[in-house]
């Protein structure tokens, strides 16, 4: 497993706009119609990924819990699919039935959404704020596939009650660690 650490996107950038095909409801949603009244949690996952698949569980009850909050979810799966079919719309629809997703799983073909949020590894994870200004990126927790450390949502959750409870963010934000995006040739950087 390869482990690339996040970009860390600077604090404050604006969320870049997006309109993405829904993988579930076959809709084309904006990022307007994705974010949240008080916030908005926007991940860049993928069906295949170790990292991901570890803390799917976890991504769905945090939605859960978030929502009746005004925090919205919404993944984004922005893999290169000629090289990795795995990742791919039709495959995006089963994950997101199967794991329960209550959030949209939408589809970034083209990788320009993934390279407008200077995404880097599955799961990478951005918290902003009900005026779309990210005040958290990097890692949901500290548990990785096989280091025996409880998949608990911590570092997200605490900037989530910050969010919400009008409290400074912490800036100590350490970056996530997954797989590697799979950029098509011509995103390679």
């Amino acid at each position: 497993m390869a482990q690339t650490p996040s970009n860390m996107l600077p604090l404050g950038t604006k969320a870049p706009f997006f309109k993405l095909m829904d993988t579930v409801s076959d809709e084309k949603l904006t990022l307007d119609d994705c974010k949240g009244l008080n916030g908005t949690v926007i991940m860049f996952i993928c069906n295949h990924c170790p990292f991901v698949i570890h803390v799917n569980s976890k991504l769905v009850q945090l939605a859960k819990e978030y929502k009746s909050k005004g925090i919205d979810f919404v993944a984004i799966s922005s893999n290169d699919i000629e090289n990795y079919p795995q990742d791919g719309p039709k495959f995006m629809k089963k994950t997101a039935i199967d794991e329960g997703y209550i959030f949209p799983y939408l589809y970034d073909q083209t990788q320009e959404v993934a390279k407008a949020y200077n995404a880097a590894c599955t799961p990478d994870f951005y918290v902003f704020d009900a005026h779309l200004e990210l005040v958290y990126r990097g890692q949901l927790d500290g548990s990785r596939p096989g280091n025996d450390i409880p998949v608990t949502g911590e570092d997200i959750g605490n900037a989530l009650n910050a969010l919400l409870n009008n409290q400074p963010i912490s800036q100590d934000q350490k970056p996530s660690i997954g797989c590697n995006i799979k950029w098509r040739p011509e995103n390679r950087k």
